[in-house]
């Protein structure tokens, strides 16, 4: 019985090992990718056609993981269900979300903008993660804070991004979209095809 329990302790440590990098490399190669942003939308300056300030971005984004990692850290707000086929499941949408936030910026491209902005060339994209979800960024973020509540097993990451990040990447995201539907009159058909951060089953006409 003890060489058993030896043994299921051991194997929780590898998997926690393997959570713990699988985790932290998704983490890097977002960050990585947010800072190509930012070199490229620098020399993008000259182009902005329109900017508006938003509360929401990489900045207070990046304090809201600070505050989330936290949590995790120190084990605040914890629970005690441990199930390898939910922990496959959450790590299965942890890696889509990785694929979906590098792929949604490599469709961006020089779209993107740290704050709401409308370039002078500004493209609309719908192709790709972007005929999926209209917001393949925010969306991937959403689904991997929940695969990290699951993962770490910590209700307080699960709520706090239910009622405070989604709530607050849905006014980023209608902010982008009022001046969108703007500048693109095929905007709204793009609306009532495809969801904002999760696949539309029902698609309106």
């Amino acid at each position: 019985m003890k060489d058993l329990f030896q043994m299921s302790i051991e194997k929780l440590g590898l998997e926690m090992t393997i959570i713990n990098l699988i985790v932290a490399s998704g983490i890097v190669l977002i960050y990585m990718r947010v800072f190509i942003n930012f070199k490229d939308a620098k020399n993008q300056n000259y182009k902005k056609k329109k900017e508006i300030k938003s509360i929401v971005e990489t900045a207070s984004m990046s304090a809201f993981f600070l505050v989330c990692a936290i949590v995790t850290l120190f084990k605040i707000g914890t629970f005690d269900f441990h199930n390898i086929i939910l922990n496959i499941f959450a790590i299965l949408i942890y890696v889509i979300g990785i694929i979906f936030n590098l792929l949604g910026r490599f469709y961006l491209g020089h779209n993107w903008g740290n704050n709401v902005v409308i370039y002078k060339d500004h493209t609309l994209i719908t192709k790709g993660v972007y005929s999926i979800v209209r917001h393949p960024l925010y969306a991937s973020i959403i689904w991997m804070l929940y695969a990290v509540g699951i993962l770490y097993q910590n209700y307080l990451v699960i709520i706090l991004n239910s009622i405070i990040f989604i709530p607050f990447m849905t006014y980023r995201a209608k902010q982008e979209e009022k001046e969108l539907i703007l500048v693109f009159k095929e905007y709204k058909d793009y609306q009532n095809r495809v969801g904002m951060f999760f696949p539309k089953l029902i698609k309106r006409k």
